[in-house]
């Protein structure tokens, strides 16, 4: 076994005793040489292996942050290639200075015995918090696609995807209690201090192992693919950076080859195809029979952020641990021919929002995928009567 492999096996066996609750001084000192050592992709390949052993993201939560703080001092020290300026992850570093900068606004509020008082300005900085979801965004629907395609360990990535759902769950709960007409004081400290340690701790791990852990496998033009995708996400709390847009544009205006779809009911060009799910109020994601995503129509006004990185990527990754059984069964039913459809409504920001998959099969009945179709009903569910003659709106 060469040094590498016996370290990180080491590690492996440290993390299976702290998660065995073993008994952590005896436990450190046996392993000491190698926790010295940790690199980011040693952090990645231990906590995929727990994944892989069965547990879920929020079982590893519990002891997350102690491993962590027993591997900061490697990872601190760790030496990686400072990313180049106006780059994928220079951006997303320079949001996190913009995050810690928005917290630090927060706290003199919170240092204020009148704390009650100013409800009103814990609301509108909780509001603001709320836009840096696009950098989890970035993350979870850019940045995670690319690495995973490079090392099975980084599918350890859907840990810092539940993460994010705790961010975002915390930011929502910090402002029920802030608009309580009970304010309780309590629960205030408990939560804003739970709020403070989820984004700070996010932004660690970003840092000292998942930054450094994708510059070593990423490469130069992947960056600037990833930096055209980013562009429709925005840039929270920085100004927005200078991206060259001209490769965008040329994704966006492929050269078509005048290739003509002919069928019983008409022909089309693949310009006018294009053109015609473009303009539908729906957005389409089409998921083939190996459960890999081909296909995502781009309408003006997308409900749910996709990005070319996810074409290729397993459906499974395309969403939070916690949710992925739910994605299986569907896609399970519809393979095996139990089910043909499967339909959900939401509330997102005040919309209604109608979700369906559709079990797509050939002539011979064999199954070939999923198309999946997200639209906004908000204005259908509010018509009455009858309208006969046209009126512009």
């Amino acid at each position: 076994m060469d040094k590498d492999r016996e370290r990180i096996e080491n590690l492996k066996n440290y993390v299976n005793g702290v998660f065995n609750r073993e008994e952590g001084r005896n436990l450190y000192f046996s392993y000491k040489d190698d926790l010295d050592n940790v690199t980011p992709q040693d952090a990645f390949e231990v906590f995929n292996a727990k994944l892989q052993d069965g547990y879920m993201p929020k079982d590893i939560f519990e002891f997350l942050d102690r491993v962590i703080n027993v591997f900061h001092s490697s990872l601190s020290e760790y030496s990686w290639e400072t990313p180049e300026e106006n780059s994928f992850l220079d951006i997303m570093m320079r949001e996190n200075r913009g995050l810690e900068k928005k917290l630090n606004q927060i706290r003199p509020v919170l240092l204020d015995r009148e704390v009650r008082q100013k409800r009103g300005i814990l609301l509108r900085l909780l509001n603001e918090l709320e836009e840096f979801d696009a950098h989890y965004l970035k993350k979870e629907n850019i940045l995670f696609p690319y690495m995973e395609k490079k090392k099975d360990i980084f599918h350890g990535l859907t840990i810092m995807w539940s993460l994010h759902d705790e961010a975002r769950e915390d930011i929502a709960n910090m402002k029920k209690i802030v608009e309580s007409d009970r304010f309780d004081d309590n629960e205030f400290n408990i939560q804003i201090g739970r709020l403070f340690f989820t984004l700070l701790g996010i932004v660690h791990k970003e840092e000292h192992i998942l930054f450094p852990a994708a510059m070593e496998v990423i490469e130069g033009e992947e960056w600037e693919e990833m930096n055209l995708q980013s562009i429709e996400y925005g840039f929270p709390f920085i100004d927005p950076p200078a991206i060259d847009r001209e490769g965008k544009e040329e994704l966006e205006l492929e050269e078509f080859d005048g290739m003509t779809f002919k069928t019983d009911t008409g022909q089309l060009t693949m310009e006018q195809i294009l053109l015609i799910f473009n303009a539908l109020p729906v957005d389409f994601t089409f998921v083939d029979e190996d459960n890999k995503v081909r296909y995502f129509s781009n309408p003006k006004d997308r409900l749910f952020p996709r990005s070319p990185a996810v074409i290729g990527r397993d459906v499974n990754m395309c969403h939070p641990a916690e949710s992925v059984h739910l994605v299986e069964e569907i896609v399970d039913a519809f393979r095996t021919g139990k089910e043909d459809s499967a339909s959900f409504w939401i509330n997102l920001r005040g919309r209604m929002i109608l979700i369906q998959y559709f079990a797509l099969r050939d002539s011979s009945g064999n199954y070939k995928g999923v198309l999946e179709a997200s639209q906004d009903i908000t204005e259908i569910r509010e018509l009455e009567g009858e309208r006969r003659l046209l009126e512009w709106e």
